[in-house]
């Protein structure tokens, strides 16, 4: 049976979640019988916390809204929770900016120096991209364990699933490198850390991230390249090594008009040469990628240029040709 203080977290936040909960079923959930439940919930009364009971089939309790607010109680993982929300808060530019730093700066003073402790190793950079989206999930432990090598300057080691299958391993060596960063855009979680093997710097997907214990040795903090991890961030996600340029960059001119292309076009330059013409300019990581992003705008184009990007469409036209079959896909 779990300690007393823990066992009233525990009831309390199972309070919190729903309506309605039956004294049975609490028992149950908390692992107690439910002469132990009713004790826990004298005891929260007395803290201040409205608990009625209710009459029926089943009978049991409800939280409901009290006059004077009671203490506030997180246990482990709500602290955890609630500091890395309003750390993104505080970099979001909704404007409320200032109160959500004044918010955590309240609730960590509030916190037992346990839990204030491992919340201070919370540290989350929000980077805003041009489209929001929801990404995989990604394990608390696994961003705690992130947040904590990133504060303490330790190399982390961990495993690194491939792309096609998250969440499993690869066989592979673990990877090591020196975190940085904790990143959040677009609905997913990221670590920007400099690689020990490949000795440059890279942008690791956390849920794709199995951490090993321990951690290494602790390092000195390198620049990322431009200063702005923001920027840096921002400059990866647009093909480039750095904020502003690109692997690849080719030009087209589209023969559809230039608003029909520039709602689908993030990072690149479009330009109205008439009422069904268009100059685009767009950079990828690879020039196949590049060749493959300009034939989805189902136009008919002409190749300015460069020749890297005219020998990528050679290469595509071969590779769709022979996969259609002699007769063409008939």
């Amino acid at each position: 049976m779990p300690k007393t203080s823990a066992r009233l977290l525990a009831l309390l936040s199972l309070l919190q979640a729903r309506r309605d909960w039956p004294g049975a079923l609490l028992a149950e959930r908390l692992d107690v019988s439910p002469r132990t439940v009713r004790r826990d919930v004298g005891r929260l009364r007395e803290l201040g916390y409205p608990v009625v009971a209710f009459k029926g089939p089943d009978g049991g309790y409800r939280l409901e809204a009290g006059t004077v607010p009671p203490p506030l109680l997180f246990d482990d993982e709500q602290a955890v929770a609630l500091t890395l929300a309003l750390q993104v808060v505080t970099t979001t530019g909704a404007g409320v900016e200032e109160a959500a730093a004044r918010a955590l700066t309240t609730v960590r003073q509030v916190m037992p120096a346990r839990l204030r402790h491992r919340v201070d190793s919370l540290r989350v950079t929000a980077v805003t991209p041009a489209a929001t989206g929801r990404g995989p999930g990604v394990d608390g432990g696994t961003l705690t364990a992130l947040s904590a090598a990133v504060h303490a300057h330790e190399v982390l080691r961990f495993d690194y699933a491939p792309a096609t299958v998250p969440g499993t391993g690869t066989g592979a060596p673990p990877r090591r490198a020196e975190p940085h960063h904790l990143v959040t855009r677009a609905g997913r979680w990221y670590l920007v850390a400099w690689d020990l093997d490949r000795e440059d710097w890279r942008t690791f997907r956390a849920d794709r991230i199995t951490p090993r214990v321990p951690t290494g040795p602790r390092f000195v903090p390198r620049e990322v390249p431009g200063g702005d991890v923001a920027g840096f961030v921002a400059g990866r996600f647009r093909g480039a090594d750095a904020p502003g340029g690109r692997p690849c960059q080719g030009e087209v001119v589209l023969r559809t008009a230039a608003a029909t292309v520039a709602p689908y076009v993030r990072d690149g330059l479009v330009e109205e040469l008439g009422p069904d013409r268009c100059r685009l300019v767009l950079g990828s990581w690879s020039w196949p990628a590049l060749a493959a992003d300009l034939g989805r705008f189902d136009a008919d184009f002409e190749i300015v240029g460069p020749d890297e990007l005219r020998s990528a469409f050679a290469r595509l036209a071969r590779r769709y040709a022979d996969a259609a079959g002699p007769d063409g896909g008939n």
